[in-house]
């Protein structure tokens, strides 16, 4: 075991677990009954970088996240909403945005650029802003220690539990800890971010290399995951490090450093992980892993054609061991490969061998297929790379939930 692994203990809170930050969520009247409106908010101006979705058709919360980074390496806030997206709005949208971050700020008494704002639900429809308003003063008035869980809740859509998770490492014999929200259950393809997640951590750590490790992380969490192969208008993940832990400041290649990655990038991958299982109408959780490639981005490929294949995600939420589905989805992946030399398994269990062999017992593939949780090794014996994705079945009710999203 790594000493990063060894000294990463998982801890309660959430996105309030690390030093001098607090949550609140609450209902304000954008959905029916649920909580809709958020806040996390760091005592402190803390060190903030982002991610964005690669879509070209973006919300005005992302457009404006963008322009706030530009201008400053700081903030204090993140106000987030669900049930409306204020995407495909126009010049009413940004206004709405802009007014959400001057209200906020207001509500608080900080600068306006300190203030970072997100927003998920139903595309091109405009935003509730006497709603809206009045929940920014409440949640501003409700922050507390406690709060994460409620502002984990609060920025659900169609998901059916909240996504919460915390860390607490050593650096300098100083307890840091790091703590995550986020939210996602359909609309998601590994195409940064495709989802919205919202981490803290009391780590001090330089802007530059805040924004550089939150890159790194993605690449092998969020941009690994897929439930239906959809890209949303909102996808994000941002970051805040408030340095509260008081530590001094992280140098990279250093060995604290090192730890400080490694844990950071398992709260992203655990995050990703509770997305996929809580995929729309999903029943069965799959990590398909794709190994022998020639290159990095080879394995990448093939991993993600795989599992947006909706004929494989279709075949696996029918128990069937359809391993030509995979191997047509590697077909049309556009690697080099040679089909022949292609070894695929279902836990341990072979069921394609080299030259087509494919002796194996339908039987137990279909115990295998019959689990929540199945694994699918790929090796293409072409090489020395390997990469791991995450992804779901489809099923009857993903189309039932997303025939009747807007009702």
């Amino acid at each position: 075991m790594s000493t990063a692994s060894q000294s990463l203990k998982k801890i309660k809170g959430g996105v309030c677990a690390p030093q001098g930050f607090r949550a609140s969520g609450i209902h304000a009247g954008i959905k029916k009954r649920k909580k809709d409106v958020a806040l996390i908010y760091s005592d402190t101006p803390a060190c903030a970088a982002g991610v964005f979705t690669q879509s070209l058709t973006v919300a005005a919360c992302v457009t404006l996240d963008q322009e706030q980074l530009r201008r400053s390496n700081t903030a204090r806030v993140i106000f987030i909403n669900s049930g409306n997206a204020n995407a495909c709005t126009g010049k009413r949208g940004m206004k709405d945005a802009l007014q959400t971050v001057k209200t906020t700020a207001l509500a608080l008494d900080i600068p306006e650029s300190e203030v970072l704002v997100a927003s998920t639900g139903v595309i091109g429809q405009f935003m509730p802003m006497d709603n809206v308003k009045l929940g920014i003063f409440a949640t501003a008035k409700s922050l507390s220690r406690k709060g994460g869980t409620d502002a984990a809740e609060a920025i659900c859509t169609t998901d059916t539990f909240q996504k919460e998770y915390a860390v607490e490492i050593m650096l300098e014999g100083k307890p840091v800890r790091i703590g995550g929200i986020a939210k996602g259950s359909g609309m998601i393809a590994p195409n940064m971010a495709t989802m919205l997640a919202f981490v803290t951590t009391d780590a001090n750590i330089p802007h530059t290399l805040l924004k550089k490790t939150l890159t790194r992380v993605t690449g092998v969490s969020f941009n690994r995951i897929t439930v239906d192969g959809d890209t949303s208008t909102n996808d994000m993940a941002l970051i805040l490090a408030n340095g509260n832990a008081g530590t001094a400041a992280l140098r990279e290649n250093s060995g604290d450093y090192k730890i400080f990655h490694a844990a950071l990038e398992h709260v992203f991958v655990v995050l990703s992980k509770l997305i996929v299982k809580d995929g729309e109408g999903a029943t069965k959780f799959v990590e398909v892993t794709v190994k022998g490639a020639g290159s990095r981005q080879h394995a990448e490929t093939a991993c993600r054609t795989v599992c947006t294949s909706s004929l494989v995600k279709t075949a696996i939420h029918g128990e069937d061991a359809n391993w030509g589905r995979i191997l047509a989805a590697i077909g049309r992946s556009g690697i080099p490969f040679d089909p022949a030399k292609t070894e695929i398994h279902f836990g341990k269990l072979r069921i394609l061998g080299k030259r087509y062999d494919i002796s194996f017992s339908e039987e137990k593939a279909k115990k295998i297929l019959q689990k929540k949780e199945i694994v699918i090794t790929i090796d293409l014996h072409a090489g020395k790379h390997a990469a791991t994705f995450w992804t779901c079945d489809l099923s009857r009710e993903y189309v039932s939930i997303n025939a009747n999203y807007r009702s």
